[in-house]
């Protein structure tokens, strides 16, 4: 298999031709996806398709890429963040996964994925969390370090801090929607549950010491 290209090396056109190709997924599941259908829904030759993604299983992988990367996770490890500044990128990273859980593409991907867990290989399940969830947790991991180094949380165990941030943002809806709930009425809501559970993540992380401590401390004490 030829491996396709990480997410952030995707051109303009690359990327419109994975957007047709996660379209044909959502419209058709798995068996829709297949070169002749994806070249005439993209309108482009079945060679460009080989030399830019491989085979299909590197076509499924770039598909889970491109949808993973849609999940921003600001973070320049060499820039002093300020708490505010942390916050903000948590918070746009937990507003970036409960739009991108929600959506009618991730959905039908995962669904697809679950369909196909009894089967030998689930190919697709294994990209999902190896591509898909596997390059988002290692980006907000960085995050974390990032804001750990710098005085705003504290955590012994880095992998156990994103299981609780992402449990926090998630909670038990992404389950629902799987099941069918629709998550429209949810949408509008999104910016202000990002907001609620990142303040309850830095009230369980909080660094000894940060400004939030020093508000709570009595007048007095030392």
């Amino acid at each position: 298999m030829i491996s396709a290209p990480a997410p952030e090396e995707f051109n303009d056109r690359q990327n419109e031709v994975l957007a047709s190709a996660l379209r044909l997924v959502v419209e058709g599941g798995e068996k829709a996806l297949t070169t002749a259908a994806l070249a005439r829904a993209a309108n482009c030759s079945k060679e460009s398709l080989y030399r830019w993604f491989g085979d299909r299983d590197g076509l499924l992988a770039a598909i889970v890429a491109h949808q993973a990367a849609k999940v921003r996770v600001p973070h320049e490890s060499a820039e002093r963040m300020t708490a505010d500044a942390f916050r903000a990128r948590l918070v746009t990273f937990a507003e970036d996964l409960l739009t991108v859980l929600a959506g009618e593409t991730s959905l039908a991907l995962n669904r697809l994925a679950i369909s196909q867990t009894s089967r030998e290989g689930a190919a697709l399940g294994r990209l999902l969390l190896d591509r898909g969830r596997g390059r988002i947790a290692e980006r907000a991991r960085d995050l974390l370090r990032a804001g750990q180094a710098q005085g705003h949380i504290a955590c012994d165990d880095m992998t156990e801090a994103y299981r609780t941030l992402y449990g926090l943002i998630v909670r038990d809806q992404h389950g629902r929607w799987l099941l069918g709930e629709s998550p429209d009425g949810a949408r509008d809501g999104f910016a202000a549950h990002a907001r609620t559970a990142i303040d309850q993540f830095l009230t369980l992380y909080r660094a000894t010491g940060t400004p939030r401590d020093q508000e709570n401390t009595p007048a007095g004490a030392l």
